[in-house]
């Protein structure tokens, strides 16, 4: 049985959701490392390529655009080290082919553009934020997290980067977003092996979900 197909009927048979993770990250490498991590924890992942610089340079496999393979029902995917990876700029998570599609994973994880939260149907979702020392980047990291205080379905929601910009934007939504939403958000900044730690926290909550 391929890997993609056990790793579904292993999380549907322990009732456990779809995790759909979306990263909104400066650098594209990051989004392989906490895939990488999740994959060390014992999830079978599709990473999707949605900003087209992660496997630009692969070699194509299908004469089909992803839009074609959705259409299909068949994705062209490639094989990585910690999953699959899935060639497709400009694709959303809430597209309701892929939602059926990304069944046979333990995890969706995006590499996320700048244009807004799209939410996969039917997933738990889980997004992580990178910031940095720029105030443009504390300001987008604020307006994507109040977005999120007002989105239902949204389980986990992580900092990474500048530990003291991380602290920042915490605060301001201590200060200004609802207190419980807050409280909520974990910033991996201060941790030495940060996407180790995101992707234990990701486990410890989807464990907790199934128990419900």
């Amino acid at each position: 049985m391929p890997a993609d197909q056990a790793a579904g009927l292993r999380r549907r048979s322990a009732r456990q959701p779809l995790r759909c993770i979306q990263c909104f990250f400066d650098s594209a490498q990051s989004t392989s490392r906490l895939a990488l991590a999740l994959h060390q924890r014992g999830w079978t992942a599709l990473l999707v390529d949605a900003r087209g610089r992660l496997l630009a340079d692969a070699p194509a496999r299908s004469l089909f655009g992803w839009r074609q393979q959705l259409e299909r029902g068949q994705l062209h995917t490639l094989p990585l080290s910690h999953g699959d990876g899935w060639h497709a700029p400009g694709a959303r998570a809430d597209d309701p082919a892929l939602a059926g599609i990304a069944q046979g994973y333990d995890a969706v994880v995006f590499d996320a553009g700048r244009d807004g939260l799209a939410l996969m149907p039917g997933a738990v979702h889980a997004v992580v934020i990178e910031v940095n020392a720029a105030h443009e980047s504390m300001l987008r990291a604020y307006a994507l997290l109040k977005t999120l205080s007002r989105a239902d379905g949204v389980g986990s929601i992580g900092l990474l980067g500048a530990a003291a910009a991380c602290d920042r934007v915490c605060a301001a939504c201590s200060h200004f977003l609802d207190r419980r939403f807050a409280q909520a958000i974990y910033s991996a900044a201060h941790e030495d092996g940060l996407f180790a730690a995101l992707a234990v926290r990701m486990a410890c909550e989807e464990a907790s979900l199934a128990a419900r």
